[in-house]
């Protein structure tokens, strides 16, 4: 059974999630840990549980859920996956992070890109990959269907979508993503977004004034 373990990081309020099970190896899903105590926080987490992290996952490039990639890496010494159809968005991050009030941050080039319906493994187990642009050019989700989690990345919030003012973002294909590739999970699915509290499909479907 998969434990979802949230953190709260950097001035967006951006979630950072670890995923680990009874095997205790866990993959990090956008960290976005920036200053020595947030990087102190997750790292005591993963410490005091005697967890084994295996890959660092990334929905999207944006800054705010990329700023502890490079820190955790060198940590851990793990590989960084990143979506293949989002990898020029990650790689833009060192252009504009000064202008964010983030001049120290390090960029650590992607080891591995991912594909829509891949499955990752740890422990004993696994996430698939779904492609769900919109919000940016080549965003995912993901998913395990069994044990109904889904982790969304800025793609779905409760009550509300991700914005589209952002390069890459346009909301016409954000909606289609939504509908096509979220709301034909499972009604029960837990919804763990990049930002905010937690929802279920069936909640959104039903109350959230974007598709009313």
């Amino acid at each position: 059974m998969i434990t979802v373990k949230t953190f709260v990081f950097n001035p967006f309020s951006e979630n950072t999630y670890i995923l680990y099970d009874e095997t205790k190896e866990c993959v990090i899903i956008d960290p976005g840990c920036f200053d020595s105590n947030e990087q102190a926080e997750i790292t005591s987490f993963i410490n005091d549980n005697q967890l084994f992290p295996k890959y660092i996952l990334i929905t999207h490039g944006h800054i705010d859920h990329v700023l502890g990639v490079n820190y955790l890496k060198n940590k851990f010494d793990i590989p960084v996956w990143v979506p293949k159809e989002e990898e020029a968005t990650y790689n833009a991050v060192p252009s504009y992070a000064g202008s964010y009030g983030f001049e120290n941050y390090s960029h650590t080039p992607a080891n591995y890109l991912i594909s829509e319906g891949e499955e990752i493994l740890f422990g004993s187990s696994s996430l698939k990959t779904i492609l769900a642009p919109g919000h940016s050019a080549g965003h995912v989700a993901f998913v395990n269907i069994q044990e109904n989690i889904c982790i969304g990345g800025d793609i779905l919030f409760s009550g509300s979508i991700g914005r589209v003012d952002l390069p890459g973002g346009d909301y016409d294909t954000l909606i289609t993503s939504i509908k096509e590739k979220l709301f034909v999970l499972n009604d029960a699915m837990v919804v763990y977004p990049g930002h905010g509290a937690t929802t279920t499909i069936k909640i959104e479907k039903e109350s959230n004034p974007y598709f009313a």
